[in-house]
Parts: structure tokens; sequence; C-alpha cells
């Protein structure tokens, strides 16, 4: 199974994609990122590239989301500070637009521009307090992880994102298949479909960050950049698979079998109605018939008549 995964991750998806969305072809993009350090590097940059292509160590490999974890709590925080230092800059400038209201030297609606854009650094600042809080709890949920990865009873921080990946790829793959899938959901297969395309390019994007293996050397920012990859894809695909099935349910299900069982019943019911229609007819012709010959036999025997 994982060699099948691998080859789905691998090439599966590079017709559809390079079709429906304009990318570059994975294997362009994989001989490009294994060339070989051009003839004048310096003795600095080869001794980078050979520790890059360095296996992870287990502690490290074992480490990684937590350290990413901790990284991303990092660059929250940084963004709070920015925002309050935005927050501070954009209240001078409301005192400074009142101040020169105050004098006549700008209209009213410089003043409410300003205040505009304090509103707007105000919750820039609010929602950045609340993404540390998540990534606060992020840090909590890696910490807590890290004994049973140590112990082998959790996937490494990577594999658990390449079984992700995959996971997505093989969903994917089942509309790319399946006739029956591909009959009903037409729009997963469609290049031409907007959400596809999203789709298609944000597995391209993944696939390029996608490391080689689970032991490859892999810096904190560099598994981020993977998972947030990994994560815009997922949401990609529900979309557009949402979109795939909303736009088939909003159709009448019908079972052909029943189908066909009411169209054979209205003949029935309509074949008894025709039957019930010309016996009566039938009826009525021979009631007619009957009474105009007993009347003819009574005119001929009753010569008064």
């Amino acid at each position: 199974m994982e060699p099948l995964l691998a080859l789905l991750a691998e090439w599966w998806w590079i017709g559809p994609a390079a079709a429906g969305a304009g990318t570059v072809g994975w294997i362009g993009v994989r001989r490009t990122r294994r060339r070989a350090l051009p003839a004048g590097s310096s003795t600095t940059d080869r001794a980078a590239r050979s520790w890059a292509n360095r296996p992870l160590s287990k502690t490290a490999a074992r480490r990684l989301e937590l350290d990413a974890a901790l990284l991303d709590l990092q660059t929250a925080r940084h963004a709070v500070t920015r925002g309050r230092a935005e927050v501070k800059i954009a209240d001078a400038e409301v005192m400074r637009a009142q101040a020169e209201r105050a004098a006549a030297r700008v209209s009213p609606e410089a003043v409410t521009s300003a205040r505009a854009r304090l509103t707007a650094a105000q919750r820039e600042v609010r929602a950045a307090s609340a993404e540390i809080r998540a990534r606060r709890a992020a840090v909590r949920a890696a910490k807590a992880m890290l004994p049973a990865i140590r112990a082998g009873n959790a996937p490494l921080p990577v594999a658990r994102l390449f079984a992700e990946h995959d996971a997505v790829l093989v969903r994917w793959m089942a509309y790319e298949t399946d006739p029956a899938l591909a009959i009903d959901f037409p729009a997963m297969s469609d290049p031409a479909s907007p959400l596809l395309a999203d789709f298609l390019r944000a597995q391209e994007r993944a696939q390029w960050l996608r490391p080689a293996s689970t032991t490859t050397r892999l810096e904190p920012a560099e598994f981020l950049a993977y998972r947030d990859a990994v994560r815009a894809l997922n949401h990609a695909f529900e979309r557009a698979e949402r979109a795939a099935r909303r736009g088939r349910d909003d159709r009448p299900d019908v079972d052909p079998t029943d189908a066909w069982g009411r169209v054979a019943s209205d003949w029935a019911e309509q074949a008894q109605r025709a039957l019930a229609w010309s016996m009566e007819n039938v009826g009525r012709a021979a009631s007619r018939s009957w009474n105009e010959r007993q009347a003819k036999r009574t005119r001929k025997n009753d010569p008064n008549a």
C-alpha cells in the first residue's frame, strides 16, 4: 500500500494539474531541486549543502513538530507586538486629525478615515491575540505527543503529514478512477472547474514542499510551510467536493428502477381508464341501439303510432 501511495503522490496528479491549472510539471521541479551547486560555488556553500543533505537525527525528527510549534508561537507574539505598535500609530493619527480638524485644516472625512484605520489596527491585534492562544494550544499538544513518539506509539511528525497528504490524494484519485463517481460528480475531474483548479494549485505547492523522506533534514520553518500547505490542500479538496456533491444533490435523486416502476404504473392506470371509458361508450351505444330497435317494432305493431 505504501509504494502505491508514494506513486500516487509522486506522479498521478501531474497530467490533470498541468492541464487544469497550468502548473509546472513535477518532473522539472524535482530536477531543479536536485541540481548540484554551480562549479564556482565557495567552500562554505558546499559545506552548507553537505550539512543540509545529512539525514535528520532521531531526536530532531521527534521534536520537529514541537520546535515548529514554538516557532509558530514566537511568530504570533511578534505579530501582536507589531500590531500594538500599529494601534499606537493609528491612535496618534486620530489625535492629529482631530487637532487639524479643530483648526479647520482638514475635512471631517480625514478624521473618519483615521478612526477607521485605528479600528482596523485594533481588530488585527485582537485577531493576533486569539492566534497566540491557538499557538499555545498547539505547543501543549506537541509536548503531549512527544512521549508517544519517543516510545514508537505515534508516527513521526513528518510521517503523519505524509499520511494526511496521501489521504487527500487517494480521495481525489477515487473521482479520477471510479467511473460511477466520475459520472455522478463530473466537476471533480473537470479541469475547467475553478475549485478543482484551486485544489490542483494547492497540490502543486504541497508536493513542492514535501520532503523526500521522513528523515530529510528540515528546519522548523520548512515543516510549518509543508504543514500549512497540506492543510490548505485538504481545505481546497473539501471545498471542491462539497460544491460537486451539492450540485448533484440539487438534482432529483431518482432511482432508475423506481422510475420505470412509476412509468409502468402510469401506463397501467391510463390503460384501465381507457378501457373503462371504452366499455362505458360501448354500453351507451348498445343501449341506444336497443332502444331504437324497440321503438321501430312498436311503430310496426301499432298502426295508430
